[in-house]
């Protein structure tokens, strides 16, 4: 997710409480990272809205900027609104309108080395190993630093990712997790 280390009043340094998610598959697989920025966890490409026109845009800027490929199609999969936190200073409630993709691409990845650690394609077995363990730190069996050098699924991802039907996840386990956003 790009996210500016800014200061209040600088530059991206507020949060336009707008964010695009963008769903990368390849032979039934999933392209994921480790997040090298805040918040902790394994995700796909996202980030903010703000500084490029709007969610169609941002998603090719983002797609480009994490892991170097190149949007040939997109199409529109979940429009929600989440309440999680991120970097930059909040303005209003806490919490994003986000877009997630689907996207076909081209190119080679190069991923940020500033936002982008251990790229890889996961199966959706894998997938769901790693909302168990956002699950468990939900429910306070990971101490935050447990979870940050061994990272789950990113929070934010595990509604996204049970709604479009790439995991499975209780709707208490949803709830626990929705406290650590």
């Amino acid at each position: 997710m790009t996210t500016d280390l800014c200061t209040p009043g600088g530059n991206g340094g507020f949060c336009d409480h707008t964010s695009v998610g963008v769903l990368i598959s390849s032979r039934r697989a999933l392209l994921v990272f480790d997040r090298a920025t805040p918040p902790a966890g394994v995700a796909p490409v996202a980030g903010h809205v703000s500084h490029h026109g709007g969610p169609y845009q941002a998603a090719r800027a983002e797609v480009s900027e994490e892991v170097g490929l190149t949007v040939t199609h997109l199409h529109l999969l979940l429009n929600q609104w989440r309440p999680n936190h991120c970097r930059r200073t909040p303005t209003g409630p806490v919490g994003h309108r986000w877009w997630i993709f689907q996207a076909e691409v081209s190119g080679s990845l190069r991923p940020s080395p500033r936002e982008v650690r251990d790229p890889r394609w996961v199966h959706p077995d894998q997938l769901h190993e790693h909302a168990l363990r956002t699950a468990s730190y939900a429910d306070g069996h990971l101490s935050r630093e447990q979870f940050e050098r061994n990272p789950g699924l990113e929070p934010v991802w595990c509604r996204f990712l049970h709604d479009l039907e790439l995991i499975t996840l209780s709707s208490s386990a949803l709830d626990r997790i929705e406290g650590v956003l």
